[in-house]
């Protein structure tokens, strides 16, 4: 059995001996675990006292209160942040709020859990911070032992991924508790907050089956003479919505026989996807321009936006599984950080080949050029 060392950061002594009563003989296992996991307490009464430990032992997870005698919970939280600690954390809190914990997940918390708790209350909690903290360590196990690692990374994740985020839960929780008032309309921002997430790991979802079955082999391609163009028109009805909430203006520009012996879901994915993401990392009141041009023996397709834009160095992990730009520019644009990457391995499938051009600020062009079979 492997144990979890848990750093208990809080300056209460009854709640720090509570949590090593409730912990201490407790452990958690799950069918793709392939052992169980129990808990060891280290308690540390002062965010001080915290960050000495955490620079001296191997910590993997921290229960954090956030009013603490000098350094307060988020200070201590920003500091793991920026240490890049590899640690999973969940802050414990007299003082819940939604401005707390939206401050806190901003700064890398998994989930937060208002005090007073009950042995139930932590328990389960406890059970989703390890599995969070199993399936981050995968995530790099993957990076470093190849293909066979991924693909069970991706089925466990696939698979977890169908239950609500622990974050929805304590929204949902609050609103149970009426913490913010009787009206509804007290609630709309942990409403909206908590659709998004849903929808997010829809998505997500999504990408990991479509993944899944592009790396194993197991998707059944269906090649016909297609029209991309039509394809194209599509997306671009698809995402209308969203640009003109936007104010961006979406063009299409045709040269020549846009037909194409392709997979019609393969080519809607790579259109969703180049079109979405240039609303998304678009300016309100930007302008989008996909040309599909005719080059005889292959056919191009471009996409422009006057968007964002991206570094040099960004653009040299893009196509990498999980890989998002993270910036103040992109931090509220949602995404599971795959689309570009099964984008890409659907090109390869087709022998054709891609590359971007970007300057920040100015835009970014997708080009691709298909072979024509």
């Amino acid at each position: 059995m492997a144990t979890l060392q848990v750093l208990v950061v809080d300056d209460e002594p009854g709640i720090r001996s509570g949590i090593n009563r409730i912990l201490g003989n407790y452990s958690v296992g799950y069918p793709f675990m392939d052992e169980d996991f129990d808990f060891a307490m280290i308690d540390a009464e002062t965010g001080e006292e915290a960050i000495e430990v955490l620079n001296t032992k191997k910590v993997d997870v921290v229960l954090l209160d956030n009013k603490l005698p000098g350094m307060d919970g988020i200070e201590v939280l920003e500091y793991i942040n920026k240490q890049q600690f590899d640690v999973a954390v969940m802050m414990i809190t007299s003082f819940a709020s939604l401005d707390l914990a939206i401050k806190a997940t901003r700064n890398g918390a998994y989930n937060f859990m208002p005090k007073p708790f009950t042995p139930q209350e932590l328990r389960a909690s406890i059970e989703n911070v390890a599995k969070h903290l199993f399936l981050k360590r995968m995530t790099r196990k993957m990076q470093e032992e190849g293909k066979q690692i991924r693909f069970q990374f991706l089925s466990v994740l696939s698979h977890e991924l169908k239950s609500p985020l622990n974050a929805v839960e304590g929204y949902l929780k609050m609103i149970q508790e009426r913490q913010f008032g009787e009206q509804v309309v007290d609630y709309d921002k942990m409403i909206e907050r908590s659709l998004a997430r849903i929808k997010g790991m829809r998505n997500l979802i999504m990408d990991l089956l479509d993944l899944t079955k592009i790396e194993s082999g197991k998707k059944q391609r269906k090649i016909r003479e297609i029209d991309l163009a039509d394809v194209a028109k599509l997306a671009i009805d698809t995402l209308e919505p969203y640009s003109i909430q936007r104010a961006v203006k979406v063009k299409l520009v045709t040269e020549g026989n846009t037909g194409l012996l392709a997979d019609q879901d393969e080519m809607e994915i790579v259109f969703n996807n180049l079109i979405s993401n240039a609303v998304k990392y678009n300016r309100d009141g930007g302008k989008v321009t996909v040309l599909l041009k005719d080059l005889e023996t292959s056919l191009m397709i471009s996409v422009s936006d006057t968007g964002i834009g991206m570094s040099a160095e960004e653009l040299e992990t893009i196509f990498q599984d999980f890989v998002r730009i993270k910036s103040s520019k992109t931090r509220d644009i949602t995404g599971s950080g795959l689309g570009l990457s099964i984008m890409k391995k659907m090109i390869d499938q087709y022998n054709g080949e891609i590359k971007v051009e970007s300057e920040p600020d100015k835009g970014t062009t997708f080009t691709i050029i298909l072979p024509r079979l």
